[in-house]
């Protein structure tokens, strides 16, 4: 299963960390295909991303979700991986 994919599953703690581990793997396997390979970049992504959320929901026609859940921290990590 693609991240993206996977991401839309993520319901549960567990979920959560099964993608944590598909990330980190696809780090290991695809790293030239990541946009923010250290960590520096990779928090200032999140932090972007985040800041510019609202847009992104938006653009989706979705609602902004009122309190973070486990699928949301999973988006915000996907989307740090290519987030500039």
């Amino acid at each position: 299963m693609k991240l993206p994919e996977k991401v839309a599953t993520i319901q549960t703690r567990k979920d959560f960390i099964s993608f944590v581990h598909l990330l980190i793997q696809d780090l290991r396997e695809n790293h030239t295909e990541w946009e923010n390979r250290d960590l520096e970049s990779f928090l200032e992504a999140i932090t972007a991303w985040v800041e510019d959320m609202e847009g992104y929901y938006q653009n989706k026609g979705l609602p902004l979700p009122r309190q973070p859940d486990w699928n949301l921290f999973g988006q915000i990590l996907l989307a740090a991986k290519i987030y500039e």
